[in-house]
């Protein structure tokens, strides 16, 4: 299905709001099982993690709390800074890195290089969306949603110059404007 807003049309839909959510909900019940007994703190990667985050939590089963970090490329260089810190401390906690969609792996290092200097108890990547034949750094990644194919990506939080952001589902876009 395609589906068309203002002058643009963006291309079939990969994965329905249906089962994003059940897969979601799958998600939800293995971090519970996994971190039952223990009060995790899910750290989402600002922005287009923010409905994948807001549904995990909602899925979970054992009380949890969440935070927000967002990262940017430090101005007049290659390198990454982080833009917007977490607020709850982190040491000795167990954390879940929530990532909307790996690519590179380049940003998502980096990430889990400043949370591991803060101590963890312990430290997991979980991604809505994972595309490893662009993979260039080695990362763990212990959650997925889903593998996807090198194709770019809007819905779900996922944007393309800020637009489409609020599509339920996952929509191929093709090449970006």
């Amino acid at each position: 299905m395609t589906v068309r807003l203002g002058q643009g049309a963006i291309g079939e839909e990969l994965f329905s709001e249906r089962a994003i959510a059940l897969r979601v909900r799958q998600l939800g019940e293995q971090l519970s099982a996994e971190y039952a007994g223990r009060r995790p703190l899910f750290i989402g990667i600002l922005n287009a993690s923010a409905p994948f985050l807001a549904d995990l939590t909602r899925a979970v089963t054992i009380p949890c709390e969440y935070d927000w970090i967002a990262v940017s490329k430090a101005s007049g260089s290659d390198g990454l800074r982080i833009e917007k810190d977490t607020v709850a401390p982190i040491e000795g906690r167990h954390v879940v890195l929530i990532d909307d969609i790996v690519v590179t792996g380049v940003t998502l290092r980096y990430v889990v290089g400043a949370l591991r200097a803060r101590l963890p108890a312990s430290l997991a990547v979980c991604t809505l969306l994972d595309r490893p034949g662009r993979r260039v750094a080695d990362i763990e990644i212990m959650y997925r949603a889903f593998d996807v194919p090198d194709t770019y990506l809007v819905g779900y939080g996922l944007d393309d110059c800020g637009r489409y952001r609020e599509l339920p589902g996952l929509h191929a876009r093709g090449p970006r404007r």
